[in-house]
């Protein structure tokens, strides 16, 4: 079996507000975001496929009216913290609040709590993955160690420049690996501040043959494996990227792929693996 998972980090305007960036432009740039989440709504809808979206708590409180149609359409939602902010910034009391806010937004959205997180800005802090487990979440997607393979996340490592690295124990928590060459983000998306400048603007068509060379490679090496897109529906939303990933899926169809949410997708290699959720 080879699995696609198409996952949808729907930020809005607090990816900016975490930037400090509180101006009408950066703002109305967030705001798209409600008109890409339509557009990919009704995208998925047509090809009758499940998704992940990861969603801010500030995010699910902005725009309750989408977010509820998000879940009401049959899609997870996953954990994105309750703002838009790195854990690295935080203090561990700080990210365990956030974590609460966090799910008691998704709880009241859609019943029930999130079983999958990612972290904002893909950047965990040392105190991540022992609270997730704690919190009893089955599955993490913020790691570059695999791109076919989930596998278990560690923690407890010692890192240090003059020894060699001490690797700790795995633990429970799956990693669900991504990549910034599967998000949309740093091939679309223009940037400039003082600390640096982010060209974005690629062309979507080479974007594409990337992704689905992505998927091939995994049908040719790998006689199971399972691939995460990133895409952000103020990112993606646009008509020329919305054409891109339709026929990302048409190409996914024809390779073969079947299409889980992330939840799903952990289950099935937990299954496959002999191991239990």
């Amino acid at each position: 079996m080879h699995i696609a998972c198409l996952t949808f980090d729907f930020d809005a305007v607090s990816g900016y507000i975490a930037q400090g960036q509180h101006s009408p432009t950066p703002i109305s740039r967030g705001e798209f975001g409600l008109v890409g989440a339509e557009r990919v709504l009704a995208l998925l809808k047509q090809h009758a496929i499940p998704a992940t979206w990861f969603i801010p708590g500030h995010t699910i409180e902005t725009y309750p009216a989408m977010s509820a149609r998000i879940a009401e359409a049959g899609h997870e939602i996953g954990h994105h913290g309750w703002t838009h902010m790195t854990p690295v910034t935080m203090s561990r009391d700080e990210e365990e609040a956030g974590l609460q806010r966090g799910t008691d937004a998704i709880v009241r959205l859609c019943g029930r709590k999130p079983r999958g997180y990612r972290s904002p800005a893909w950047d965990l802090s040392e105190n991540t993955i022992e609270l997730l487990v704690g919190r009893g979440f089955l599955y993490e997607s913020s790691m570059m160690g695999n791109d076919y393979s989930p596998y278990f996340a560690r923690t407890g490592d010692v890192i240090s420049l003059d020894e060699p690295m001490r690797f700790g124990p795995e633990t429970s928590l799956v990693e669900m690996p991504i990549s910034w060459t599967l998000d949309d983000y740093p091939h679309f998306e223009y940037v400039r501040n003082k600390q640096y400048s982010m060209p974005g603007l690629m062309p979507a068509g080479g974007v594409l043959q990337n992704w689905a060379d992505d998927f091939e490679y995994m049908t040719r090496t790998m006689k199971w494996g399972v691939l995460t897109y990133t895409c952000h529906p103020f990112v993606i939303g646009r008509g020329h990227r919305m054409m891109m990933l339709e026929r990302l899926i048409e190409a996914l169809k024809g390779l073969g792929a079947t299409f889980f949410t992330m939840e799903d997708a952990v289950n099935a290699w937990l299954e496959r693996s002999g191991r239990s959720a």
